[in-house]
This record gives structure tokens, C-alpha cells and sequence, in this order.
């Protein structure tokens, strides 16, 4: 039987290994995704500065939603990170999926980033 913190430790050594040919500039930042139980959280990071240039989460009061940890609320949090990215004039990004497979709220995150401008 495979325990959570065996996948845990799958996923991490998965994202490693990914996060090793994959880095975020200044002109294309990387969109990084982080998923938990509960909530899901993006952020645009500039890895030659080491600096987040825009970050959502289920936990923004601005999103108001009920249930967090499904796709609905993924989507909710792409269409609001690909918002903030062009606020700030992004509209490029490298994605980042954090060694999650890319299914479910993963794939909701992203397509609804695809949806409202950003490409990747």
C-alpha cells in the first residue's frame, strides 16, 4: 500500500528533476503551482532574481468561494493569477506543474490561465 507521504515523496523527487531543466525569467516567469487538501495556490516567480511577481490562492478574500479544494476553485484561481499577470504586463509564462500529474484541478488551473490571456 502507498502511503501519502510515499507520493509525497514521489511528486518531490518528480518536480526536482523537472525544476532542473525549467526556469522563470524576468521577461517569461514561471508559473508555479502548489496543491494541498484544501486549497491550491499559483505564483509567477522570477527565478534570476529570486523574486514572486504575482501570486492567488483559494484563500484571496477577493474569490469568495465555498469550497476551495475542487476544480471549480482551481479554475477560479487561474482566471485571477492570469489577471494579475497582465496587470503586470505578462503575458508569457513557463508552467511549472510542481510535479503533480496534470489532471484535475492541475489541468483546470491551467486551462482556465490559458483561457484569460496567458500562454504556455
Amino acid at each position: 500500500m502507498i502511503t501519502k507521504q510515499d507520493k509525497n515523496k514521489v511528486r518531490k523527487k518528480r518536480h526536482a528533476r523537472v525544476r532542473s531543466k525549467l526556469s522563470g525569467t524576468e521577461m517569461r516567469p514561471r508559473l508555479n503551482v502548489y496543491r494541498s487538501n484544501q486549497n491550491i495556490y499559483a505564483q509567477l516567480i522570477d527565478d534570476e532574481n529570486g523574486v514572486t511577481l504575482a501570486s492567488a490562492s483559494t484563500l484571496d478574500k477577493e474569490l469568495n468561494l465555498k469550497s476551495a479544494g475542487n476544480v471549480d476553485g482551481a479554475k477560479e484561481v487561474g482566471a485571477l493569477i492570469a489577471k494579475r499577470a497582465s496587470e503586470k504586463g505578462y503575458k508569457s509564462v513557463v508552467f511549472d506543474r510542481g510535479g503533480y500529474l496534470y489532471h484535475g484541478r492541475i489541468k483546470a488551473l491551467a486551462e482556465a490561465a490559458r483561457e484569460n490571456g496567458l500562454e504556455f
